[in-house]
């Protein structure tokens, strides 16, 4: 028994001795990564026997039992080979889908720390030194307390998707005719400590109400241009403004409705921009087609109705129609003469003497240009004039182009009828800048003198010839309190023609007929003393009557029947709106772009603003004298007698001094009838 026993333990010792220096073959099979590592025993176990490794002596040998089975992962591996008691490392699980771990969140500048530096600022004087403007100012204050000093640019310490397309529109402003430079936009960058947050998120706000109130008025205020223009403009809102973008989805958009919404507008947008890219055509601008150059011999003075060799040269040198070769001083060349000397700022008596030969022989006539300055300039303010207009033009609604002498009438946003026009001379005679409601039309006018015309022309010209207003048809009065009045009732030889067409205004200005049809033939047309008299007045009473009162059926001739002695009012059930504008610059209707001239200087005036030391005020407005156009002329109470009477015999004697002298009839004309050679002008408005 002892033997067996000790046999045992050599068989034991033996095979414990193999399993250590030659693995088994399954073991051997195994990935280096799966090797078996032998844990030592404590030293108190008793010594290992055959059983121990999983062998029996003398005994068959059972299957080895399988490892306890690792935490299953999302995919089910297949199970580990059985194998001997060893410890081996368990596989990693599966993850559902293979993510990088997320980045650490980066530090955020908490916005209660921006709102309350923003609620410092604009409670405090920073905001006083930062926004000069009273109104602006308290819409800043109002829009901010509203909302508790949340900021409307700044949300999790950085600009918001807002603010991004504002300052990239900002920076685009040039695109709209203004000046990028006038709106300066901070830059929000990263790191930003909540006190500089809070001071760019001021500074964007501020360019933005700027921007806002300069599109919608103008950088440039009416007052600075001149006297003679006047609109009833209203500046946005600052709060409504800034409540409009904290609740809008495209900023952008928002602040580009305040630029006019006219199609003019818009179109010489576009222009501008092709322009710019070189690829705007400019369409050749009209010119007067003027003889080539005569000369007129001097001699004695030609009136009409007199036959002369030297009216042949006349003819060919103003380029008279009809028969080149006629002696005939007769009314063509008489009209002729007159619009020349009109041009040439001579007596427009119509006879051809030595000043108007002079003049005819020396004069270097001056053709219809396009603009002087730079194209882009041109546009440009003529861009900033169309901020002065109400954003609704009315429907219908009447433009007046001056420098284009044109009456145009539109009705549903398209062109409904359109006719040439005589406007103002350049100077104090020049039509003015006005929007307006016209609210009747007047057949047979009487013509009340403006007092300006009364002081600085018929004044004047009685001291020389007492008799003068009696040979124009006009008649004086005198007021109770010393006022006078110069008036001529309606008629065929009226200075207003048959019909007037009245849109009140501070002005005194209006649209009428006139008896002198010859100024329509030229091509520039600044003639008169502010009034727009109009070539086709009939059809134009036609036209306006057919949508103020379509029933009634007005048409030219039921307006000529109604010419008489006493004058008719036909009142508008709507008003229609008028406007007086001056583009020198506008897209016709094929699409081309076009420049007329600058007749009253308008253009150059404004760009000496834009690019002088007035720039960066030129939206504030200046104080004018007051217009006296229409104050009423008085003289000493009594010089005349009061009521209507003639305008020579003993007041002009009293006045000036000197006779009185023979009274002539006052010359009317139909309107079909020629002038008799004999016939007075009359000074018409």
């Amino acid at each position: 028994m002892k033997v067996v026993g000790f046999e045992n333990l050599l068989a034991s010792t033996a095979l414990g001795m193999i399993l250590l220096v030659s693995p088994n073959a399954a073991s051997a099979q195994q990935p280096a990564s799966e090797v078996q590592v032998i844990v030592p025993l404590p030293d108190d176990l008793p010594p290992p026997t055959a059983k121990d490794f999983g062998v029996e002596v003398n005994t068959p040998a059972p299957a080895a039992a399988a490892p306890e089975p690792a935490p299953a992962p999302v995919v089910t591996a297949p199970a580990p080979a059985p194998g001997p008691v060893a410890v081996t490392p368990a596989p990693a699980p599966a993850p559902v889908a293979a993510t990088p771990a997320p980045a650490p969140a980066p530090v955020v500048v908490a916005d209660t720390a921006v709102t309350d530096k923003l609620r410092e600022l604009v409670t405090g004087k920073t905001l006083d030194r930062m926004v000069s403007r009273k109104a602006e100012n308290a819409g800043i204050e109002a829009f901010y307390a509203a909302r508790a000093y949340k900021p409307l640019w700044v949300a999790d310490g950085a600009a918001s998707a807002s603010t991004k397309s504002v300052v990239s529109y900002l920076a685009k402003a040039d695109a709209v005719g203004l000046d990028s430079a006038d709106y300066p936009t901070p830059d929000f960058n990263a790191g930003m400590t909540p006190d500089a947050l809070a001071e760019a998120e001021l500074k964007l706000t501020t360019s933005v109400l700027t921007f806002a109130r300069q599109a919608q008025t103008g950088r440039v205020h009416f007052s600075r241009v001149a006297a003679d223009i006047q609109f009833d403009q209203k500046a946005p809102d600052p709060a409504d403004v800034l409540n409009k973008l904290a609740a809008s989805s495209d900023a952008a958009a928002t602040l580009d409705s305040y630029n006019p919404p006219h199609p003019q507008f818009k179109a010489l947008r576009a222009k501008l921009a092709e322009l710019r890219g070189g690829k705007a055509p400019i369409a050749a601008t009209p010119e007067e087609k003027i003889a080539p150059k005569v000369h007129v011999p001097e001699g004695k003075i030609l009136r009409p109705g007199m036959k002369d060799p030297r009216v042949v040269a006349l003819r060919k040198r103003l380029d008279i129609k009809g028969d080149k070769e006629s002696t005939s001083y007769d009314d063509d060349v008489r009209d002729a003469v007159r619009t020349f000397q009109t041009v040439a700022d001579l007596k427009d008596d119509g006879n051809l003497g030595t000043n108007t030969v002079k003049a005819l022989n020396g004069e270097k006539r001056e053709t219809a240009k396009g603009p002087s300055a730079d194209p882009v300039d041109t546009i440009l303010v003529n861009m900033e004039r169309w901020r002065w207009f109400p954003r609704d033009l009315g429907n219908p609604h009447v433009i007046v182009n001056v420098p284009d002498f044109r009456l145009t009438l539109w009705n549903d946003n398209k062109v409904y009828w359109t006719t040439k026009i005589v406007a103002g001379k350049p100077g104090s005679h020049a039509t003015p800048m006005i929007s307006s409601e016209m609210k009747f039309i007047t057949v047979n006018p009487t013509w009340n003198v403006p007092p300006s015309i009364i002081e600085k022309e018929y004044l004047p010209a009685l001291q020389q010839d007492p008799q003068a207003l009696e040979r124009i048809g006009l008649k004086l009065e005198q007021n109770a309190d010393g006022t006078v009045r110069i008036y001529q009732p309606p008629g065929a030889g009226n200075a207003l023609g048959r019909i007037r067409f009245n849109f009140p205004n501070k002005f005194l200005v209006y649209q009428h007929d006139t008896p002198d049809k010859h100024l329509f033939a030229r091509e520039e047309r600044a003639f008169s003393h502010g009034c727009m008299r109009v070539q086709n007045p009939l059809m134009y009473g036609e036209k306006l009557l057919s949508l103020a009162l379509p029933k009634e059926g007005y048409t030219e001739a039921k307006l000529e029947k109604m010419f008489g002695g006493s004058e008719i009012n036909i009142n508008f059930p709507k008003n229609i709106w008028v406007h007086l504008t001056y583009q020198t610059a506008f897209v016709d209707d094929d699409g081309k772009l076009q420049f007329r001239k600058d007749v009253y200087g308008r253009d150059q005036r404004m760009i000496a603003i834009m690019k002088g030391s007035e720039r960066k005020v030129a939206d504030l407005a200046v104080e004018r004298p007051p217009n006296t156009s229409s104050k009423p002329v008085r003289m000493p109470v009594g010089m005349y007698g009061g009521g209507e009477r003639s305008s020579g015999g003993n007041f002009f004697d009293m006045l000036f001094g000197g006779g009185s002298r023979q009274v002539e009839e006052p010359v009317y004309r139909t309107r079909n009838s020629p002038r008799a050679s004999n016939e007075r002008r009359v000074i018409t408005r």
